[in-house]
């Protein structure tokens, strides 16, 4: 099997196991509790959240472990947003990660607040004039991703922060699908709340972790025990925290050359498919993308249908994001770039990480085809 839905999730790294697995058994003490067993377990929780400071270039008293990146989402909007709102308007795109736009529609739904949403061209990049002339005095919060999780468009976040910033509004990303194959420095970004989520990058599911600068007020989401610094409350994941610390320093150990390398193999990727099928189509921007994503449409064709013939090839992908599953919607990134609903239907994301070679890839692209012809065959 070929695994290209990395973008979903990965798999746990050999290091990251090793490194929790004691605290899932004789170091199981909760890291409030005052005595050796406790202090032990502190210590692990306070390695960790250095490890991923380290990562995104912050202070560890500005890292909040949370159970994932929708969480992170959710706190990093509605928390900044309900912290100290100088207005009650956020700017934020049609095409973010759901966990993004439910939070917002939560704000304008119980709080009274107001949304634009800055369109982006057929290729997912979002115009810094139409960002700017989003903004207004009584902005709050603006918060664009950093890297689309179904097209792989890369933003241009530190100018989008920088706008944002010349009028007093602090800026959120969601850098869920960029950590592992982008710099997470948040002073090259400029923004003032970033989100990660651990298994994106070779951690286990149900932990992830919010940047938000200094002192910026965040009304937590959950109350309680005034664990993490009072932002989120509850019994902290010790091995959750240790797995994604040494996720975060793999991931920037070898980041830049696993990101070259999957870089070039994805062009040729996408190079391979548009020949074998000639009138299918990349999504999302040519060049400014992420290097472990390839998405298409197909014309003609059903989405599911091509995904099912590819598992019969061994071949693993997805129609979009993997939070979507189950529904019957199209793809609401593939129609805010412009796409008419039954060619978003025909959408195919190939996403993999460091353990695909070129050779899987270059393997992936006849196969391609001959999915895409199948399904044609059957309709015929």
């Amino acid at each position: 099997m070929i695994y290209l839905d990395a973008a979903a999730t990965s798999p746990v790294r050999r290091e990251v196991l090793e490194a929790m697995w004691p605290h899932l058994t004789g170091e199981f003490g909760n890291p409030s509790s005052h005595h050796a067993v406790g202090e032990s377990a502190a210590r692990a929780l306070a390695e960790a959240r250095a490890s991923v400071a380290a990562w995104l270039g912050c202070r560890a008293s500005e890292v909040t472990f949370t159970s994932g990146g929708t969480e992170a989402d959710n706190l990093a909007i509605k928390g900044i947003a309900l912290g100290d709102p100088r207005g009650r308007h956020i700017v934020t795109t049609p095409i973010e990660h759901e966990a993004v736009l439910e939070s917002v529609d939560y704000l304008v739904r119980l709080h009274g607040f107001t949304v634009t949403f800055v369109p982006v061209g057929r290729d997912g990049l979002v115009a810094p004039a139409d960002f700017g002339a989003a903004l207004r005095p009584d902005t709050t919060l603006a918060s664009v991703m950093l890297a689309n999780n179904e097209v792989g468009t890369v933003q241009p976040i530190a100018e989008l922060a920088a706008l944002a910033h010349a009028v007093g509004v602090p800026f959120h990303t969601d850098a869920v699908q960029a950590a592992g194959w982008l710099p997470l420095d948040v002073g090259a970004l400029g923004v003032d709340a970033l989100t990660v989520s651990g298994h994106k990058i070779g951690a286990p599911k149900g932990v992830g972790a919010l940047y938000v600068r200094g002192r910026i007020p965040v009304e937590p989401l959950v109350h309680g025990g005034g664990q993490e610094r009072g932002r989120r409350s509850g019994t902290e994941n010790v091995a959750g925290a240790v797995a994604l610390g040494v996720a975060a320093r793999l991931a920037l150990a070898d980041r830049a050359a696993r990101a070259s390398a999957a870089a070039a193999a994805r062009d040729a990727f996408i190079a391979g498919v548009l020949a074998e099928v000639p009138d299918a189509e990349l999504t999302g921007h040519p060049s400014s993308r992420l290097p472990g994503t390839a998405s298409f449409v197909f014309p003609a064709t059903n989405g599911e249908a091509v995904l099912l013939e590819l598992e019969r090839r061994g071949i693993v992908s997805s129609s979009g994001s993997a939070c979507a599953a189950g529904s019957e919607d199209a793809s609401h990134v593939l129609l805010a770039l412009g796409y008419p609903e039954d060619v978003a239907r025909t959408a195919v994301r190939f996403s993999w990480g460091p353990e695909v070679v070129a050779a899987d890839l270059a393997a992936v692209a006849p196969a391609v085809g001959e999915a895409v012809r199948a399904v044609r065959g059957l309709a015929d």
